[in-house]
Formats: C-alpha cells, sequence, structure tokens
C-alpha cells in the first residue's frame, strides 16, 4: 500500500476526529450518558473510508475544509448509527467492535439504541450547517436520506435478515450487499461532488460508477475476511457471518471466485476514473485499499 496514500488517510481522520470532538463538545449536555454513549460509538475509531472519500473528491476542485468537514461527520455519524444497532441483540449480536466492546455492552441497550437515534439526527443536523446554496443542501439532505434508508442501507439490512438460512441467486446477493453497505459508500462519492461543485453529468456519472464499484468490492472483500482473517486483526468476532449462516459471496462462489469478483470491481471501478480530467491518484488508492486490506 502506497506510503502517501495511508499519510492521506491518516490526515483525513485525524481532521475528522478534531472536528467531530469539536462537534460533540458543543452540544448542550441533557442526558450525561447518552452523549457518553454517541461519544463511544462515533469516536471508537475504523477506517473512515466514507468521510475520506467526501475528502478525496472534494480535493479533486480544492473544496474547502469548512464544507468538507461537516459532510464527513455527516456520513460517518449515519456509519456509525448503523454499527451500533447492528451489534444489538435484535440483530447481530455481537459484543465486540473495533477491537472495542459494542455500544450496548459498554453501556446497556436502551443506551445504544437512543445513541443510534440520536446520531442519526445529528448527521442531518451537520448537514444543515454546510454554507452552500439551499437547493445543494437539498441535494446532499436528499442523498444521505435515500443511501440510509429503505432504499439504502436499512432496505439492505432487511433484506440481509431475509436471505439468512435461505438460498439466494447471485443477482439477490448483489442487490442486498449494494444497498447494506454499497449505498453509503456510493453516497459519499455523490456528496462529495455536490460539495465540490462537480456538476458536469458525465464527470458525475464516472465518480457514480466508482462508488458502486468501490461499495460493492467493499463487502465482498469483508464477507472474505470474515473467512481469511482472525478476531484481533478484524477487530470484531471472526467467522461471524458464516456461524450466522449469512448470504455471502464466498458462501456463494467460493473463496477464489469472490476474491476474482473483488478484483473485477477494482478494474471496474479504475475505470470509470480514467474518464475524468482531474487527478484521482488519490481515489484510485482508495480502490486498491479497499480491495487489499486485512481488516
Amino acid at each position: 500500500m502506497s506510503e502517501v496514500f495511508l499519510a492521506t488517510l491518516q490526515q483525513s481522520q485525524s481532521q475528522l476526529k478534531h472536528y467531530l470532538e469539536s462537534e460533540l463538545d458543543a452540544i448542550a449536555v441533557n442526558s450525561v450518558s447518552l452523549l457518553a454513549a454517541m461519544r463511544h460509538g462515533l469516536l471508537l475509531g475504523g477506517k473512515r473510508i466514507r468521510p475520506h472519500l467526501i475528502y478525496s473528491v472534494g480535493a479533486l476542485t480544492q473544496t474547502q475544509s469548512k464544507l468538507l468537514n461537516p459532510v464527513a461527520a455527516a456520513i460517518e455519524s449515519i456509519h456509525a448509527y448503523s454499527l451500533i444497532h447492528d451489534d444489538l441483540p435484535a440483530m447481530d449480536d455481537d459484543n465486540l467492535r473495533r477491537g472495542q466492546p459494542t455500544c450496548h455492552i459498554a453501556f446497556d441497550e436502551a443506551s445504544a439504541i437512543l445513541a443510534g437515534d440520536a446520531l442519526q439526527s445529528f448527521a442531518f443536523e451537520q448537514l444543515c450547517t454546510v454554507d452552500l446554496p439551499a437547493a445543494k443542501n437539498l441535494d446532499l439532505i436528499r442523498c444521505l436520506s435515500q443511501a440510509a434508508g429503505y432504499r439504502g442501507m436499512c432496505g439492505g439490512q432487511a433484506l440481509d435478515i431475509e436471505a439468512t438460512d435461505q438460498h439466494v441467486t447471485i443477482e439477490q446477493l448483489q442487490a442486498i450487499h449494494s444497498a447494506k453497505t454499497g449505498a453509503l459508500i456510493s453516497a459519499a462519492v455523490e456528496m462529495g461532488a455536490i460539495t465540490a461543485g462537480i456538476d458536469n453529468i458525465e464527470h458525475r456519472k464516472a465518480l457514480h460508477q466508482y462508488g458502486q464499484s468501490i461499495g460493492l468490492a467493499f463487502q465482498v472483500q469483508d464477507d472474505i475476511l470474515d473467512i481469511t482473517s482472525d478476531t484481533q486483526t478484524l477487530g470484531k468476532p471472526q467467522g461471524s457471518d458464516t456461524d450466522a449462516n449469512k448470504a455471502t459471496y464466498p458462501a456463494l462462489l467460493g473463496l477464489e471466485n469472490a476474491k476474482l469478483k473483488a478484483q473485477q470491481l477494482h478494474q471496474k471501478a479504475l475505470q470509470a476514473l480514467d474518464e475524468l480530467p482531474y487527478d484521482c491518484e488519490n481515489l484510485r488508492s482508495l480502490a486498491d485499499y479497499v480491495v487489499n486490506r486485512t481488516h
């Protein structure tokens, strides 16, 4: 992995962490325990791929950080809320996330549910602060709400639950993963383009193709790592998808064909970037990272 890319990723992670801490510190406190649970879910660490995509697309047009920070914070808050709720006993029933106790273990189930709910609201509060024309703000809100809701992440989660212990086709599995994981990653690319003022239709189509490709590749690689990695490296229980008899690419295609699928999606993402007139080196490196990561 490129040292330049890793340095850029660490820089965006640090930038987002500082911004999130300052925004949480500015909240007028009513429930101390709820705010603590929100902090636990939001500041626990992680790869921060979705906000990094927003910063990277913004960098294509040298967009200022003051515009990108709340957009990055919004999508990471939605992602954090989804993980908190994913880990609940009624969902995946996991005790470990990013090497730390999950929110309902560190606090309790009610606090975890409310922390997720509050972070979802916090995300849209952030989008309302972006200093763009009103139509652009509405575009950001539309994009994130669709990616997070019935047509995106939540719908994908429901389909994933319904597919457990069931035989699914490759088309059905792709629909599940594209919604469950891919929708938010693709939305990060689109929201970065909206904020960066990239309005050219063909350029937006290319970015959309890139986002869809790496979004699906990310989930395929997650499926692979659930088999090939270990709990310490993953920071969450290894083999949990297999144990739960979840619909995954290795389960349907076999491990080697799943790896081939990830590489095909990687190439599709790189081809989409070839259509753009910008310096896309960081986006290329991010596509490499998605399919070569070990956790």
